[in-house]
């Protein structure tokens, strides 16, 4: 039967492979806890280094010095050193021995048991997910840590998402060891999403398999693989963190607006509506600008303390404003009101902070926008919106170097994202302000031709093409936002990119009249 041992102020729970001070876990590698736990069962005699060998890395081969580090480490996590030792003593040239008092009582019932299922869904009606640790193939005491190590700072990026919620690392890494099914995650942990992953060495090579799963379907909705050198773990370890939570903001956002298709309108909750308006709100029409719009205010009127719904509704109001779908000034106003009421409910939300930098452009002051964006990004910096639309303001005031390096991460981040024609249009605006023409018509031309671009990214597919002295194409994309949107001029344009700097801002004018706008 697992136990919990208790000594001086910590528990080491056998049960829940947590070590706890105070009643808080304190985080240890797989092998600390494994030595805490040999020590701690064993007391009252020597435990030798063959022994520890042969429980701790299962009779592989390793050196003193890898012994003497996972002692220091068990030390340190126990308020323990090499000169006090009050609480693990060395034995010299034999082992070593636990020397404190210990109390011991049955862990209770855990989650590995057959418990029945939750009888009540969570009360928090957000997209929920476990991220399991990670599989180890080829085991090798390097690659060892590293499989709770990457899910470990895993959960503490998504905790960042404020729209997500985490489980807690001292349940979801209960399913450790054996390939655990989808079901049994979603029985015992009650989350719609998981993910997993599996961590393999060969030689000097490392390689880690990551997948997304949705619970209920039990469909993989986004997996990938990483390889690299040994010695270039922390780049590796970088490279899926941003690769995992662009995955995240994306195919579970994309995920619940498909499930909430299906759902009977009277059915949709607070937060089914919400993503069913993302769905709609990402169609860039006005059509659908106004169904989100609905969807959002009933989420708010369903829970008034739902910060993302306030947030939604900045984004539809300034769509409607940038957008032009009417002359009401009150949508400039909304815009701004909306996201206030957003961050009020909710401080660190980066959708939040990223609306309100939005806002700010309504009223032409870029400038201002600059540091409600860079916060978005400090509460998430794997947030491809924000730095996209910090690009598009570096662009328009002038800094297109600055621009650029924005745009780059927001691709690198999010390549499947449903602004990324606006990215792409960015791009092309920066080589506008460096005179680069060719290409500013190379990049404009990618953005008009990506899913969900509007005429305003029409336009500048045609300006650019206009000042690289490409009639035909300049003229083929004007035809194209006379035919959708007729009502757009050259004032409209300027509005909504006002370019800082005059000598671009001339040409960008002179060309728009040339196409009949």
């Amino acid at each position: 039967m697992a136990m919990i041992y208790r000594f001086a102020q910590y528990e080491l729970d056998a049960a829940r492979v947590e070590l706890r001070a105070g009643g808080v876990a304190v985080a240890v590698e797989p092998q600390v806890f494994a030595l805490l736990r040999l020590l701690i069962e064993n007391r009252g005699r020597v435990v030798t280094k063959d022994e520890i060998v042969e429980k701790v890395w299962s009779g592989r081969f390793v050196s003193d010095s890898a012994i003497s580090s996972r002692v220091k480490s068990a030390r340190q996590a126990i308020g323990d050193d090499g000169r006090a030792q009050a609480l693990i003593r060395t034995v010299h040239g034999i082992g070593f021995a636990f020397a404190a008092d210990v109390t011991s009582h049955p862990a209770a019932v855990i989650i590995q048991q057959d418990v029945p299922a939750p009888t009540e869904p969570l009360q928090d009606s957000r997209p929920s997910i476990a991220v399991l640790p990670f599989r180890l193939v080829g085991s090798t005491e390097t690659a060892f840590p590293i499989a709770d190590a990457l899910p470990q700072d895993l959960i503490t990026e998504l905790s960042r998402l404020h729209w997500l919620l985490v489980i807690a690392r001292g349940s979801s890494f209960q399913f450790r060891g054996a390939e655990t099914s989808l079901e049994a995650v979603r029985r015992k942990l009650n989350v719609r999403y998981c993910l997993s992953g599996v961590v393999e060495m060969s030689g000097q090579t490392l390689a880690v398999s990551v997948e997304l799963s949705d619970t209920q379907t039990g469909g993989i909705i986004w997996s990938e693989r990483f390889r690299a050198d040994l010695g270039a773990i922390h780049e590796i370890r970088d490279r899926i963190i941003a690769a995992v939570t662009s995955a995240v903001e994306v195919r579970i956002l994309f995920n619940e607006a498909q499930r909430a298709r299906f759902k009977a309108p009277e059915n949709l909750d607070a937060w089914s509506a919400y993503h069913l308006g993302l769905h709609h709100m990402y169609r860039f029409n006005k059509l659908d600008n106004e169904i989100a719009t609905g969807l959002f205010e009933r989420a708010a009127a369903m829970e008034p303390g739902f910060a993302r719904a306030y947030a939604g509704l900045s984004f539809t109001h300034f769509q409607s404003a940038f957008l032009r779908y009417s002359d009401d000034p009150a949508a400039i106003t909304l815009a701004q009101r909306y996201a206030s009421q957003c961050l009020e409910r909710d401080p660190l939300d980066p959708f939040g902070h990223f609306t309100m930098g939005r806002a700010q452009w309504l009223n032409d002051d870029l400038e201002a926008s600059l540091p409600w964006l860079e916060r978005a990004n400090a509460l998430n910096p794997s947030y491809a919106q924000a730095r996209y639309s910090r690009g598009w303001a570096e662009a328009l005031l002038g800094s297109a170097e600055a621009s650029q390096v924005n745009i780059a991460a927001a691709l690198v981040l999010s390549p499947l994202d449903p602004l990324v024609y606006g990215m792409l249009g960015v791009r092309a605006m920066s080589h506008l302000v460096l005179e680069d023409q060719a290409q500013a018509a190379e990049w404009a031309e990618r953005a008009a031709n990506s899913p969900g671009a509007h005429a305003l990214i029409e336009m500048i597919a045609a300006v650019s093409h206009g000042l690289n002295g490409n009639d035909l194409k300049a003229n083929a994309w004007a035809r194209s936002v006379k035919a959708r949107a007729g009502h757009l001029d050259s004032a409209d344009f300027l509005r909504a990119f006002p370019f800082r700097d005059p000598p671009t801002r001339e040409r960008v004018s002179r060309t728009l009249g040339r196409l009949g706008f």
